[in-house]
């Protein structure tokens, strides 16, 4: 109960400030970190848990799916077809070269072996634009910029687990044999097709006949349908909701647009209920824990790992430099980081608490850093698009003076051009 009265007084302090924190450098998911952290074990003590707290699991879990299911949803197979030529670099040479790099620095400065290098590299793969004050969606920033980092997050959240069940496995996480491990990803997968497929059917059918109302917990029906089945069949329910959510983007957008508003508001809820969670397990001896190497790493990944990557990936793609520099930036650890590395420190693996603390510093690093520069950036790109409007003007007319960008700014109408 004391975890629920500090969410909802954070909360309400969350709302009352929001639109002063859209305008500036505060940042509305730093004010639950601190809070986290400050009623937590190490500070106040007004909040009881440690990671093996079974509040822990369930809100970390319930999180980890609703995030996965909303994510899955963004963007549908026709979608990616018709603009997947910037995402798709990203995701597939930026994300694994960001992988690689991450892995190299991990050994070098760090000191772990490969493999529980190469675990901590793919917890921190995943990223998160609302983490950055929701830069994907203010229209300051050019449409293409906000459309590859929106595909970008909403896909690689999904992409990565698979790589991080494997490796807990690998560096001694819960006994499992890889084929029952591939058999559990694969049944997560069906189940997250087949599901909304059905229901679509159904829904579809003369036969039956839905008010308004009852049509908009349509997707909300799907989402409890696959976590339960998911739960009696031992299914990776994870991947199921990715899978689900896909599902009802591509075959079924009627239902996505059912589901919107509510999931989008109960996914940012339960973010930022986990952001809490996860600062109240954070402590100033637990930083102190972490050596001076571990810090170097999460700068690194900041400032070098993703940027450069990305910069790589977009070689030749014809954005202007100030795009890909943007674009290279906005890599903010995800909120799937969090619970990534939440199911780490559950694995009992060895090592697991050295690689939990080194993930809570890139996460903490992270947020903070790329909360506190997306309004200085879209200021600047709206700063240029009236310079440009004012340069393209005729001597003297007064329209163009002062003019805000549009939604989609000039030149970037085309999704992924």
């Amino acid at each position: 109960m004391e975890l629920l009265l500090v969410f909802a007084v954070v909360l309400l302090i969350a709302i009352l400030i929001s639109g002063f924190a859209h305008r500036t450098v505060l940042s509305t998911t730093v004010l639950f970190l601190v809070a986290g952290f400050l009623v937590g074990d190490g500070m106040a003590g007004f909040v009881h848990f440690g990671a093996d707290d079974p509040t822990v699991e369930i809100i970390s879990s319930l999180a980890l799916f609703v995030v996965l299911f909303t994510d899955g949803q963004q963007v549908g197979i026709r979608e990616l077809r018709e603009a997947w030529k910037l995402p798709g670099r990203a995701l597939l040479l930026g994300m694994p070269l960001t992988f690689v790099i991450s892995a190299v620095l991990g050994v070098w400065l760090v000191g772990l072996d490969w493999t529980q290098a190469l675990l901590v590299a793919a917890v921190l793969a995943p990223t998160d634009p609302v983490f950055a004050s929701a830069i994907v969606g203010r229209g300051e920033i050019p449409y293409r910029v906000r459309h590859l980092l929106g595909v970008e997050s909403g896909l690689n959240d999904g992409l990565a687990l698979p790589v991080v069940l494997f490796l807990i496995a690998a560096v001694g996480g819960p006994d499992a044999d890889p084929l029952e491990l591939v058999e559990e990803l694969g049944f997560g997968i069906l189940i997250g097709v087949a599901v909304p497929l059905i229901v679509s059917w159904l829904v579809r059918r003369k036969m039956f006949s839905r008010t308004p109302l009852y049509a908009s917990l349509t997707p909300v029906a799907v989402g409890l349908l696959v976590l339960g089945i998911c739960e009696l069949t031992h299914a990776n329910l994870y991947l199921a909701a990715f899978a689900a959510g896909i599902t009802i983007a591509s075959v079924a957008p009627e239902m996505r647009e059912a589901y919107r508003e509510f999931g989008e508001q109960f996914s940012e809820l339960i973010k930022l209920l986990a952001v809490l969670m996860f600062g109240a397990l954070i402590s100033p001896m637990f930083l102190a824990e972490v050596p001076l190497g571990g810090y170097v790493f999460a700068i690194l990944l900041l400032i070098v790992a993703r940027p450069v990557a990305v910069e790589i990936s977009l070689v030749g793609s014809g954005m202007p430099w100030q795009e890909r520099l943007t674009a290279a930036w906005f890599g903010p650890k995800g909120f799937a980081s969090v619970l990534y590395g939440i199911l780490v420190l559950q694995s009992g693996a060895p090592e697991a608490d050295e690689m939990f603390h080194i993930i809570v510093v890139a996460i903490v690093i992270s947020i903070v850093a790329h909360s506190s520069t997306d309004v200085p950036i879209a200021g600047y790109f709206a700063r240029r698009f009236r310079e440009q409007q004012a340069a393209a003007a005729p001597p003297g007319d007064p329209h163009q003076r002062g003019q805000e960008p549009p939604a989609h700014p000039s030149g970037d109408t085309t999704p992924g051009t």
